[in-house]
């Protein structure tokens, strides 16, 4: 960017003003929810990305500097091509775990086990693979997912798709292969949670972090 075509310092002030005029916003929505799918909360949420996005953008252009912000979005997905109204959605997910402690989770699978098998058989939570289909089959996997740590997982990458349809799929249409034929441009929004984000702004300074990969 030439110099002519810079953000003035006082835009780049304005911008970091508006973001903490967001951050109070967002968090006064929060305090005063309804329920999880407040629409005052999701607005709140949305005007307080855009702001940091467009401080992170002024800052970047000004100072060459950037912020830890990571702003879920699709920059890496091609234009959404989809319904404007969609008659239908899929919601798409996968979260990645590593077995940390596979006694805590054989201990676990070994009491839901216990409640529901005869005393002294020895079933499925005698190996980590039988373990880990009793636990999946028992818990919901946004249960799984808020007490990790109780089944001996540790959280590794994750990401949520929503992806637009025209009309729903017809029942048992898609399940002997989930995944397959995901249109990318009808993907309405994407969230990606991974470790990365952080490790590459503590790794070497010739790493650049993702706020400022531009």
């Amino acid at each position: 960017m030439s110099d002519a075509a810079q953000p003035t310092a006082a835009e780049v002030r304005a911008a970091a003003e508006a973001v903490k005029t967001a951050l109070d916003r967002h968090l006064a929505a929060v305090e005063r929810r309804s329920g999880e799918d407040d629409p005052a909360v999701y607005e709140a949420f949305n005007e307080l990305a855009a702001a940091a996005e467009e401080y992170d953008e002024l800052l970047y252009d000004r100072y060459d500097e950037v912020t830890p912000f990571e702003i879920p979005g699709t920059e890496d997905m091609p234009p959404y091509t989809g319904p404007e109204e969609p008659g239908a959605l899929s919601v798409l997910i996968r979260r990645d775990y590593t077995v940390a402690e596979p006694q805590r989770l054989l201990a676990q699978a070994q009491r839901v086990e216990a409640a529901e098998e005869p005393a002294g058989s020895e079933g499925a939570a005698s190996t980590v693979h039988g373990a880990l289909g009793l636990l999946f089959g028992e818990f919901e996997p946004d249960e799984i997912a808020s007490r990790h740590k109780e089944f001996g997982l540790e959280e590794g990458d994750s990401t949520l798709w929503v992806t637009a349809a025209d009309d729903s799929a017809d029942p048992g249409e898609w399940l002997d292969a989930p995944f397959d034929g995901v249109d990318a441009q009808r993907v309405v929004c994407r969230f990606d949670v991974s470790a990365v984000f952080d490790d590459e702004s503590d790794d070497d300074e010739d790493l650049e972090p993702l706020a400022g990969d531009r």
